[in-house]
């Protein structure tokens, strides 16, 4: 068939299930994918580094080293630079860029958990609970600026809580609003993102609660709750006008 390679075939040998055969086809994306990786890790451990050096390290091609550098400089991960040596050609070494940075390993839960122990030597509970209440107040303004932007002074409470799941998806908490027509509302958090922190710091959660209901200015209930072992933080929102 025109367009095929000599050789080539897009079905499954014999013997080859459907299975086999998708993990097959998937094997090149998972290897550049892992070259990707690799090759940023060397960057950032041995500094600036030219394709023949990499490709040696690494036990690659210098052609599937230089194609995947081209995709991490295209993604802004990688920069090169070029250096000349007397005459003949220039050499081209390649860095990671700060943007970089989020893919290397980190560990804010760590650095949290660890604050808060310290808090916690220094004030004890009254303190921890000073601390969320502070946070609360910032995320609150944020919160308020935002609806007053994006909705303006007249908005619904049920825009103000659909804006709302908006907000907290965006920090990671898999949220959505739902409507069940009845005057009630229910905002639903799939994924806590600071799940170490609220499993062994109760005032993480009591905040969450109390930031709603300041910010909507509404009956907020927790009917579920992840700390607790529920699949979803739940929370059930009363004061909407009936379809």
């Amino acid at each position: 068939m025109p367009g095929r390679e000599p050789g080539a075939s897009p079905l499954p040998s014999a013997g080859e299930t459907g299975a086999t055969a998708a993990s097959r086809a998937a094997a090149p994306a998972a290897s550049a994918s892992s070259l990707r990786r690799e090759i940023l890790l060397r960057l950032r451990q041995r500094g600036p580094s030219s394709p023949d050096q990499l490709a040696a390290v690494l036990g690659a091609s210098r052609t599937g080293v230089l194609q995947q550098l081209r995709a991490l400089e295209s993604a802004d991960l990688v920069v090169r630079q070029t250096v000349r040596h007397g005459v003949g050609r220039p050499r081209h070494l390649y860095d990671v860029t700060p943007a970089a940075q989020d893919l290397f390993p980190a560990n804010y839960d760590g650095l949290a958990t660890g604050l808060l122990a310290a808090v916690w030597t220094m004030g004890g509970e009254q303190l921890i609970e000073d601390l969320f209440a502070a946070r609360r107040r910032q995320l609150g303004e944020r919160m308020q600026q935002r609806l007053a932007e994006r909705l303006g002074p007249d908005a619904s409470l049920g825009d103000a809580v659909r804006e709302l799941a908006v907000f907290q998806d965006e920090q990671g908490y898999l949220c959505r609003a739902v409507d069940d027509g009845n005057g009630v509302a229910w905002l639903q958090e799939f994924n806590c993102a600071i799940h170490h922190v609220a499993r062994d710091t109760p005032a993480a959660c009591a905040a969450e609660l109390e930031l709603f209901r300041e910010v909507l200015g509404a009956s907020v209930v927790r009917e579920s709750h992840i700390a607790r072992g529920d699949r979803s933080c739940s929370y059930r929102i009363e004061g909407l006008r009936p379809d």
